[in-house]
């Protein structure tokens, strides 16, 4: 890699860490002046880090972290309509990680025993969270939450998909990484509407936390994937 994709790594590593120490005091105005900066690094370091090898870049990927990206932007204002925006955006970050996936899984030597089962599990998992929070939700809320819910956990098969297709250390970090971006929706939306935000340790500080791993280590799999 060059100087400047490990310059941007370094800066994505030393602005998460200023945003995760203040989430975990639960400082939200200076949350927010650090959240714009965190996907466009780790985007930055994607780009530098695939020139540096002389390896196309994976468009699918980068429009992912772009409305990853606009995602964070749009959930900084509090309001039930930017909650709505980021969601909206997240969500096709959701598809295009999905497009990156398939491109790598052999669906006819699929494992569907054990794919449809773990599928099903995340469902199950996002229709617990939806059900816990839609007492203190707007209901108009309601179906959009559990259907890009669904997205994410759609998300994870396919990179559940890809590791069974190609089983190796690179296509194992980005499933753990979806796996934590999973982990992190559900706890956001636990924080933001369930009826005691205290049930999730250290609220936007867990949430944050899984969020940034999760999507760091989806971009480190699938640069070293192929």
């Amino acid at each position: 890699m060059t100087i400047l994709s490990y310059v941007c790594l370094a800066l994505f590593l030393i602005f998460s860490a200023v945003h995760l120490y203040h989430s975990w005091l639960d400082d939200a105005e200076n949350r927010k002046k650090t959240k714009p900066f965190l996907l466009v690094f780790l985007a930055l370091f994607y780009v530098f880090a695939m020139f540096a090898k002389g390896e196309s870049i994976n468009t699918f990927l980068l429009l992912a972290l772009i409305t990853s990206w606009l995602g964070d932007v749009l959930l900084i204002p509090k309001g039930h309509g930017w909650f709505t925006a980021g969601g909206i955006s997240f969500g096709a970050a959701h598809i295009f990680f999905i497009l990156v996936y398939a491109a790598h899984i052999s669906f006819t030597g699929m494992i569907w025993w054990l794919v449809i089962p773990i599928a099903l599990l995340y469902y199950g998992v996002a229709f617990a969270v939806i059900r816990a929070v839609s007492p203190t939700t707007p209901k108009i809320m309601v179906g959009p939450m559990y259907l890009y819910l669904l997205a994410n956990a759609t998300m994870n098969t396919f990179a559940l998909m890809q590791l069974i297709s190609n089983h190796n250390a690179a296509t194992l970090v980005a499933y753990i990484g979806a796996l934590l971006f999973f982990l992190s929706d559900c706890t956001l939306f636990l924080v933001r509407y369930y009826k005691d935000d205290s049930v999730i340790f250290k609220k936007h500080f867990t949430v944050m936390l899984t969020y940034l791993l999760g999507e760091l280590l989806i971009v480190l799999g699938v640069m070293h994937a192929w």
